[in-house]
């Protein structure tokens, strides 16, 4: 492979068909350009899809309740199924070892006040491992604890934008805010990366707000995270078994999505994982056949060039040259073009991606880029690609005859 002769003839020819070459290598090197956007393209959409949830536990699971919408069980359609404090007593004994967290929430409005300052906010009842759920970063203070829960304090973790608009440049923590005329004492202020609208809201004990909307123990939703080891069939299968479980206990019938639902991010995930690989797939058969044209190019520029140098391949093999010997100095010319010209349109697409990738920042789209076994995957494509463009010339190269290619005018 490093014999210095072979590689002078190379680059000789080259410099002879410098237009050619150029134009073909141009070809693979587009082909490979293309074909890492647009596998950096797929995963920018995946990182997008990843970050609408990355504020929360991707192991969370969220049963809601509604109104039937087929009749069962003896009972009409329209019924209304209400969830209670029961219910998450009812799973923690039926899955102990599926649950890790587990929170219901109440959801109200509010109107706020401090001093002169005054705003409406939605407010989420919540246990405190809904911290943990919800993935809450709280910045000052602290969150919700059992004591609270069991004694139905009129205790609240705001959000940042919430303690700005009432609270300005004072520290809320331990100040006292008016929810609905209610004084409720500020304990902790939370933040959100991913949603300034969250940052909006008010958490508090889900007995509080249970005690002061008629003494009941209705909640509107549970949340749920599930065992962290679960793998993605797991997490469905116990997503399922949880939906059966609910909707015999409501009488609900198994079709029907209005009375209980149970909603599993795995779900998400795995919707996400299919488009994306659907989108791979595609933009793979595409970049390859771009590459396949560059390909085609250079295999039709090694066979002119043979024909040019059927003379020169007459003499070697007159002079004792072996088969072998015309094949590898075809394949090596036909491998450097298709990897110099492939790596120069992989180096510019990582060089672009790199450059402008981590400033696409979107909810649908953040940060395109490659990973190293693209690049790894890549390369041998174009090596492999190299050695077929230049297989067919080198086998009709190799099988001249002296006394014809002698002859050749």
């Amino acid at each position: 492979m490093f014999d210095r002769d072979i590689w002078q003839e190379i680059f000789h020819s080259i410099k002879n068909n410098k237009l050619r070459t150029f134009l073909t290598g141009f070809s693979v090197g587009w082909g490979i350009f293309i074909l890492v956007l647009l596998l950096a393209s797929v995963n920018g959409m995946q990182n997008g899809f990843t970050r609408q949830f990355s504020d929360d536990a991707t192991n969370s699971i969220f049963i809601r309740a509604g109104v039937t919408s087929v009749a069962y069980g003896g009972f009409e359609a329209g019924r209304r199924i209400q969830l209670r404090n029961s219910d998450i007593e009812y799973i923690k004994r039926s899955f102990p070892k599926d649950i890790e967290y587990i929170s219901p929430r109440i959801y109200s409005g509010v109107s706020a006040r401090y001093k002169s300052e005054t705003g409406s906010y939605n407010v989420q009842a919540v246990y405190p491992d809904h911290q943990m759920i919800e993935k809450t970063l709280v910045s000052k203070g602290r969150y919700i604890n059992e004591n609270d829960l069991r004694n139905a304090s009129k205790v609240a973790v705001i959000g940042r934008k919430v303690a700005e608009d009432l609270f300005k440049k004072e520290d809320p923590v331990g100040k006292f805010v008016e929810f609905n005329g209610l004084p409720f004492r500020v304990i902790g202020v939370f933040t959100d990366d991913g949603d300034d609208n969250a940052e909006r809201g008010v958490y508090a004990p889900s007995s509080t707000f249970q005690l002061m909307y008629g003494q009941n123990d209705e909640i509107n939703q549970i949340a749920l995270t599930y065992n962290p080891n679960y793998d993605l069939t797991e997490a469905l299968e116990f997503s399922e078994r949880l939906e059966s479980v609910f909707k015999r206990k409501f009488k609900v019938a198994p079709q029907d999505q209005g009375g209980i639902r149970v909603f599993n991010y795995a779900e998400v995930f795995e919707n996400i994982s299919n488009f994306t690989g659907g989108l791979d797939f595609a933009v793979i058969i595409v970049g390859l056949l771009i590459l396949l044209a560059g390909i085609v190019g250079i295999g039709n520029i090694m066979v002119f060039i043979i024909k040019e140098r059927t003379k020169e391949i007459g003499v070697r093999k007159a002079l004792g040259a072996e088969p072998w010997q015309i094949i590898k100095l075809v394949l090596f010319e036909s491998v450097f073009i298709t990897a110099l010209s492939g790596f120069i349109g992989l180096a510019i697409a990582t060089g672009l991606l790199s450059l402008i990738g981590p400033n696409i920042q979107t909810d649908a789209f953040a940060n395109p880029s490659v990973g190293m076994s693209i690049v790894v995957t890549a390369t041998v494509i174009l090596v492999v690609a190299g050695v077929l463009a230049g297989l067919i010339p080198a086998m009709k190269a190799a099988k001249v005859r002296p006394i014809v290619a002698l002859s050749d005018k």
